[in-house]
């Protein structure tokens, strides 16, 4: 059902784009001749203050110490959190730091990095090791799959994620922390 639903979407959004097709250039006007005017004098030189440099912040965080849950939310149908979880996973921050734990769909993720596949195969990236966690599901059943706990540097923009998989090759991904909901 759910690949019924991406054609059609797939399929409107192309009809729609075929449709905008282009706009028309309007008539150019023939452009006035131009008026020589003496240039105005200078002003006198003000002095411009240097903006005041802002210390590099490892983490945009503003939130309270405490847990919360939050959507994790990726760009890619491949890489998401379980269905179990409804595409929440939980975040923790402390002292300014946010780390979110997310429950993937199997155990075909190897490991996550913080940044970039390039920078994920470099001597001495730390990778993020997998947590085998248990989801439950709707129905009952329960599923032993792979869980990361992801450090979180911002929350409501974009960040970069890189994967390993079985297959050995390392995928760049952009993912998302948002509406975290504090917990009891």
């Amino acid at each position: 059902m759910k690949r019924i639903l991406a054609a059609c979407f797939a399929l409107l959004l192309l009809a729609a784009f075929a449709a905008c097709g282009t706009k028309p250039e309007p008539a150019s006007e023939p452009e006035p001749d131009p008026v020589v005017t003496e240039a105005p004098e200078a002003p006198e030189a003000t002095e411009i203050p240097a903006p005041a440099e802002e210390p590099e912040a490892e983490s945009k965080i503003d939130l309270p110490d405490g847990v919360y849950m939050a959507e994790f939310k990726t760009d890619s149908s491949m890489f998401h959190v379980n269905e179990a979880n409804k595409g929440m996973g939980v975040l923790t921050v402390k002292d300014g730091k946010a780390t979110i734990h997310i429950s993937l769909v199997g155990k075909s993720i190897l490991n996550l990095f913080p940044g970039l596949a390039e920078d994920a195969q470099k001597d001495g990236a730390a990778l993020l090791e997998p947590t085998t966690d248990t989801v439950t599901y709707d129905d009952g059943e329960t599923e032993e799959v792979y869980g990361f706990d992801v450090p979180v540097p911002v929350i409501g923009e974009e960040f970069d994620l890189a994967l390993i998989g079985k297959k050995g090759k390392w995928y760049d991904h952009k993912v998302i922390v948002l509406n975290p909901v504090p917990q009891n």
